[in-house]
């Protein structure tokens, strides 16, 4: 009997929890898993009653990649297989994550390797226990470096550390990530929920198409020049003062008390 592991969705209030279930294999993706990942993302970029998705890894780790043995057995598949398919499936994954109008929030326990390491960058908030190695092994198995690991590590750490992880595949403990800035925060073991609750729950009583907006604009403007990216501003202004957010926002100034957004 073979352990597929599985990706579950459950919902409370406006907040999707997203978890990979597969922890006999530190929680690796499966082909069927990462096609549900997918899915999920897709549905949730899409539904616009939610305000933040949070993706976490069910037992000791968060996730330790694509499962590359289970995902090539069988006969042997035609040449460019991989160009075929990973672009539906692991890269389609971290694009999602990237470009999803809603926060994204990562909770890392244990192992975050591969995919793994890659989603909880790609993350606009992972948090960390004190525990959590983050860990490109690519070509300690091999191969070259793949599900954007290239673009994110320098943009997040610079070069000479993207190329210590990349080439010379070291491991990066959760304090260490912290302090480099390659995720938002680590903590103990024990707190590690709480401090992902708090977070999860400022997010989702922001300004949600706001936050959208501006999590698009961040990542336009990682590759436009200021003229480009202030242009795009302009837009998302545009759109983002049509929301009854942003009059609730106004009021609020106005009367001296905190706002209370709703999320439209």
């Amino acid at each position: 009997m073979t352990d597929d592991g599985a990706v579950t969705t459950s919902r409370v209030d406006d907040v999707l929890h997203v978890t990979l279930e597969r922890p006999s294999r530190r929680n690796s993706l499966s082909p069927p898993m990462v096609n549900a990942f997918v899915d999920a993302l897709t549905h949730a970029a899409t539904d616009d009653s939610l305000r933040v998705v949070h993706i976490r890894g069910g037992g000791t780790d968060f996730c330790a990649g694509v499962d590359w043995i289970s995902a090539n057995t069988g006969e042997r598949p035609r040449t460019g297989d991989l160009v075929r398919r990973v672009p539906h499936g692991a890269h389609r994954v971290i694009e999602l994550v990237h470009s999803i109008q809603l926060p994204v929030v990562c909770s890392v326990r244990g192992w975050a390797a591969g995919l793994g390491c890659n989603l909880a960058l790609a993350a606009d908030f992972t948090v960390a226990s004190t525990d959590a190695v983050f860990w490109e092994p690519f070509l300690e198995r091999g191969f070259s470096p793949d599900s954007g690991s290239t673009w994110l590590l320098p943009r997040l750490v610079g070069l000479a550390r993207a190329k210590s992880m990349l080439l010379l595949g070291e491991k990066v403990s959760g304090a260490d990530a912290a302090e480099w800035g390659l995720i938002h925060r680590c903590t103990d073991e024990s707190e590690l929920d709480d401090v992902a609750a708090e977070l999860l729950a400022r997010l989702a009583s922001g300004p949600t198409v706001a936050i959208g907006l501006a999590k698009q604009a961040i990542h336009y403007g990682l590759n436009a020049t200021l003229p480009q990216t202030m242009n795009q501003e302009l837009f998302n202004l545009e759109l983002s003062c049509r929301t009854k957010d942003f009059k609730e926002g106004l009021a609020a100034f106005r009367e001296k008390r905190t706002p209370e957004f709703g999320g439209r």
